[in-house]
């Protein structure tokens, strides 16, 4: 088993240390041991559970919907229809802000457009 010293979590998962102390604090991150100098031992386990809340947190999954999930997650096989419920319902969060940043790109490319016509006459 290979084991992450904090420092190289946070450089292989691209959050803080910050940020992993932080999730583990709030009950994102749970069963993460300790060396008997009372540093914190990261798992593959661990980097592949960052890597999902990572993806949650930058599409826009609320904190406390994170903890939601990440409750649930501990509950097992019991909970799958709550989680992906969760899912999906984020997943139509993403696509509407999706389509919210589209809409903004196609201003924003008119008026790079109009700025560039004005250079070119």
């Amino acid at each position: 088993m290979t084991t992450y010293a904090p420092q190289e979590a946070a450089a292989r998962t691209g959050v803080s240390i910050d940020t992993l102390r932080y999730y583990e604090r709030i009950g994102l991150i749970d069963d993460v041991p300790r060396t008997t100098g009372g540093q914190r031992v990261y798992r593959d386990d661990h980097l592949n559970w960052l890597g999902v809340l990572t993806c949650l947190r930058r599409s826009g999954m609320p904190v406390r919907e994170m903890r939601r999930y990440a409750e649930l997650a501990r509950d097992g096989e019991a909970t799958e229809d709550e989680r992906l419920r969760i899912l999906e319902e984020h997943r139509e969060a993403v696509l509407a802000s999706m389509a919210e940043l589209r809409q903004a790109l196609r201003v924003v490319d008119e008026k790079i457009n109009w700025y560039r016509s004005r250079r070119s006459a």
